[in-house]
């Protein structure tokens, strides 16, 4: 036999996430339990394919099998289905007892280690799948292999079954992390400098990142970038047409002469030939240095700020419209563009905030200021009153979106968006800031991602979080006490008090991403493993409706800390 010559094209696109929906069972069970199982396949199915998206909003391919796994040869079968139709994410539904090796072991063999598997059954009697799924999930999870197990509900009879709301939104979640931790694997970022401003804790970690979480970084140097500024290397009509939809949407841009509207030309030409390099790449992020080199180091030729270009990237809409959230860290903080990217695709998409962990208000220090203001009446019973908060406040990165309520159109966002000169000590380069005030009411998670040499791991601090609103004689001092023309989220942490969130922050920046649940995150931080910091004495350590259950795995294997850094040194 020849040996087969592939063909000499071929499109750039990412290996997709695929999930597979199977069921297992047993030859001696009844053809109406059968039937029932195969309905029961394409039904989780279903439920996964109309609500799991990827952040482009993209629907997730979902596949399912009506070949139910009795056995060996069953096993093989749908293995060959499944891997056949790219299938890199296991669900498996069982309604019925089945022999744990001879089935859904069996179909494990055929995948890597690390293929996410989820078994989601009901509670029933008759036929009990559920006790099926205990045995099963014990069994993987001995020989060592993370399981997730979500015994939920459906009715015990009946040929077509649907699960619970409940049982569905916990299979949902788990799925979104599950393509999260397959969607990015063996895709890149890039990054353009090196580390800025020397802060260690925004080091790439090149290779730690890629055994660790399969993530690969593109280095480039600024010279590229600055180089196809001077060469004109974009669009000259798009570039007018970027400028002029800023000028007709934005509350404002603050220029003073001609060699300020040069500026923030170049400012907006640096986002259309990152973006276009960015796609070049297929990169699912980037990240740009700026301090010190390229705007503020007066020994060389200061250049006009990136901020908003950043901006542009983490929003999900430009002059040509809608569009993905491209996570962007500014400052070239590594960790601090994984805690978005990660975040983003969490969320199904939602648009990150960067943010200096800025001036932390505790709620003597707020209620002060208020009495100083001759404010002392006013929202007594205030979130920020009773928990303080943390000025979330830096000018790079901010995404467009957090000007506004989630779901708010881009018209709404961009009138409360200025771009105000950028502050000439620190940026003798020039160019455009970007500022606005968050809304009170946002709701999702703030974090931070770290790294340990000593452990070889990354954690991930977090709590959930809410923004607030504040007076605006409050609202302006607090903005005056840090940098008042860069953008300012007013964040409040759900179970962090204030010492304690000012003490634990693991680097002088934090993230922001709404409509993420804390259990599609812990979902991910055990597919990830990645170590979940929550030191907060007030949240208790599972919050039933809320956490996801603690993997078999953990338990056996002296809790989640244990397991995971056992994990990193293997």
């Amino acid at each position: 036999m020849s040996a087969i010559r592939l063909s000499d094209t071929q499109a750039h696109v990412a290996k997709a996430p695929t999930i597979g929906v199977f069921a297992t069972s047993d030859p001696r069970i009844d053809a109406e339990s059968r039937v029932r199982c195969v309905n029961i396949t394409e039904m989780a199915a279903t439920v996964i394919a109309d609500r799991v998206k990827t952040p482009d909003g993209a629907p997730v391919k979902v596949v399912w099998s009506p070949i139910l796994i009795d056995g060996e040869k069953q096993a093989d079968q749908v293995a060959r289905q499944f891997e056949a139709a790219g299938v890199n994410i296991l669900v498996g539904v069982p309604d019925t007892w089945a022999f744990p090796q001879l089935t859904v072991i069996s179909l494990l063999a055929h995948f890597p280690k690390d293929t996410p598997i989820n078994l989601t059954c009901g509670n029933s009697g008759p036929k009990p799948g559920v006790v099926f799924a205990h045995a099963a999930n014990g069994a993987i999870n001995q020989y060592g292999k993370l399981c997730h197990v979500n015994v939920g509900t459906w009715p015990d009879t009946g040929l077509n079954p649907q699960m619970t709301q409940g049982t569905a939104d916990a299979l949902v979640d788990w799925c979104y992390a599950a393509l999260t931790k397959v969607g990015l694997k063996g895709r890149r970022v890039a990054i353009f400098g090196h580390d800025s401003m020397g802060m260690e804790t925004a080091l790439m970690h090149v290779m730690p990142t890629r055994n660790l979480l399969g993530l690969e970084i593109t280095r480039l140097d600024m010279k590229l970038l600055a180089d196809m500024m001077a060469k004109g290397a974009y669009d000259k009509e798009e570039l007018k047409a970027l400028r002029a939809w800023i000028g007709d949407v934005s509350g404002g841009v603050t220029l003073r002469d001609d060699a300020d509207s040069a500026r923030f030309d170049q400012s907006l030409s640096m986002y259309l030939i990152t973006r276009d390099l960015l796609k070049d790449l297929d990169a699912v992020g980037g990240g740009f240095m700026s301090q010190l080199e390229w705007g503020s180091d007066r020994r060389g030729l200061p250049l006009p700020v990136a901020d908003a270009m950043e901006s542009l990237f983490n929003s999900t809409f430009d002059h040509n419209g809608p569009k993905a959230a491209l996570p962007f860290g500014t400052e070239a903080d590594m960790q601090g563009l994984m805690t978005m990217l990660f975040f983003t695709w969490l969320s199904g998409g939602n648009p990150p905030l960067f943010m200096d962990f800025r001036k932390v208000w505790e709620p003597w220090e707020i209620n002060a200021k208020a009495e100083e203001l001759g404010l002392g009446g006013v929202d007594p019973d205030g979130l920020w009153r009773r928990k303080g908060l943390v000025d979330g406040d830096n000018s790079g990165s901010a995404s467009f979106n957090w000007a506004a309520k989630p779901g708010a159109s881009m018209a709404d966002c961009m009138k409360g968006v200025t771009f105000p000169l950028a502050d000439p000590g620190y940026f003798p380069g020039g160019g455009n800031s970007v500022t606005f005030t968050s809304p009170g009411g946002i709701e999702g998670i703030a974090g931070r991602f770290a790294y340990s040499a000593e452990q070889n791991i990354f954690s991930l601090l977090w709590d959930e979080a809410c923004t607030v609103d504040l007076p605006d004689e409050l609202a302006r001092a607090v903005a005056n006490t840090s940098t008042p023309d860069w953008p300012h989220t007013w964040v409040v942490p759900k179970y962090a008090s204030m010492g304690e969130y000012k003490q634990f922050a693991p680097a002088n920046h934090f993230h922001m991403t709404w409509d993420l649940k804390p259990a599609v995150l812990e979902y991910w931080l055990d597919l990830a493993n990645v170590l979940s910091l929550t030191p907060w004495q007030a949240r208790p350590s599972y919050i039933e409706g809320v956490d996801r259950p603690q993997p078999l795995l953990h338990l056996l294997n002296g809790g989640e800390v244990a397991t995971k850094l056992k994990m990193a040194g293997r």
